[in-house]
């Protein structure tokens, strides 16, 4: 009977438009962030835990949500990470028998504010058309007024560092401390699922926080660095930038996944901007562009790097390509172990045709004959 008790809600967005729906179960209150959408038909309480999704208000396309419930080891990171959620079917009951809760329970247990019952065709319609944008979600449906006055005080997310907000707060270790290949990742967003493909092949990864320094990061001898996803504007992250530069000039093996691939390209004078509206789903078409071959990936990114400096630029090039608007999808330096992509071959939610990914950046290691400092 709870549907017939839940209060209206509203989502209003940075330009005044309003769509309407329902409060999942008796939560109130609201939920301040960047709507975007994901296409994916599963993977949703990956996608709510994901670093990468910090500070946004979630459309998920899919129209059930819930069905199947969660799982404990269903998550990409300590908590929910997205700002709040939006859907068209909220499921109360889930029929998985593998699931440990319902995902009612789970979001109540985060303090997350959920909205059912909105066209979210319409909605999504309405940001592919317009772009991102913030906005609120609300069960103050009679105080238009105050969320608009609310609303305009939300910062925007270009220019938005946001990496401070999900990353560790100091190093942990992750893998067999006897593995044969050591890590040192850069977590400034990190997803767990990254950290086990890399621990699945033979690597003990170190993971430090945004701010740590090349000589920190050094001073575990890895074999090789990684810069991991996350949420926000690249270009704020000045010391990421130049951490990566020094990275670089070490000659040591360097891999980059999304956040990670734009400040590879920032660290190499390429700039980024801020897309329409982004990619976000687990069915984004790659061309990799040096076997000739498509991929079916899993991508979250609402920032791009520019295509136009990367080919122009003598010691990049371009890997992989988006077959869908034709943005750089992935780099590697040409006379340094140095790669990246913009998309997700960890792919939690997703296919897995990118996880050769990882093994490339083992080859790297492997054939890598570190220099004298």
């Amino acid at each position: 009977m709870k549907y017939q008790t839940r209060k209206k809600a509203i989502i209003l967005l940075a330009d005044g438009t309003i769509f309407y729906g329902k409060a999942v179960g008796g939560k109130e209150g609201s939920a301040f962030g960047e709507v975007c959408f994901n296409t994916g038909m599963t993977g949703y309480q990956e996608i709510f835990t994901d670093p990468s999704y910090f500070g946004q208000l979630m459309v998920t396309t899919n129209a059930h949500i819930g069905n199947y419930g969660t799982h404990k080891d269903e998550v990409e990171s300590e908590g929910i990470k997205i700002a709040g959620l939006i859907c068209r079917n909220f499921s109360y009951h889930f029929s998985r028998p593998a699931a440990d809760d319902s995902l009612e329970s789970f979001l109540n247990q985060h303090n997350l504010l959920a909205i059912s019952d909105v066209d979210t065709r319409a909605l999504v319609s309405y940001i592919r058309d317009n772009g991102a944008m913030n906005a609120v979600i609300s069960t103050e449906v009679d105080n238009i007024d105050g969320l608009k006055k609310q609303l305009a005080k939300v910062p925007d997310m270009k220019g938005l560092e946001l990496a401070s907000k999900v990353s560790t707060d100091a190093p942990y270790f992750f893998g067999n401390e006897d593995a044969t290949y050591r890590i040192s990742a850069l977590d400034i967003g990190i997803k767990k699922n990254i950290l086990r493909n890399l621990a699945e092949r033979d690597c003990y990864i170190k993971v430090f926080p945004y701010n740590t320094s090349f000589e920190e990061l050094k001073a575990f001898q890895p074999d090789g660095y990684f810069l991991s996803n996350g949420p926000g504007d690249p270009e704020p992250l000045k010391e990421v930038i130049e951490t990566t530069k020094k990275i670089i000039a070490s000659g040591a093996p360097l891999f980059g996944i999304c956040l990670g691939h734009q400040i590879l390209a920032l660290a190499n004078g390429i700039s980024t901007y801020k897309m329409h509206h982004g990619h976000r789903g687990i069915n984004h078409p790659i061309m990799n562009l040096l076997t000739g071959k498509g991929e079916i990936t899993s991508q979250n990114h609402g920032f791009a790097i520019n295509r136009e400096e990367a080919e122009a630029h003598p010691e990049i090039e371009i890997t992989h390509l988006h077959l869908n608007d034709k943005t750089a999808a992935g780099i590697r330096m040409k006379n340094r172990p140095v790669f990246s992509v913009q998309y997700h071959p960890e792919a939690s939610p997703g296919p897995h045709d990118a996880s050769y990914l990882f093994d490339d950046f083992l080859n790297y290691i492997k054939s890598h004959n570190p220099q004298p400092a």
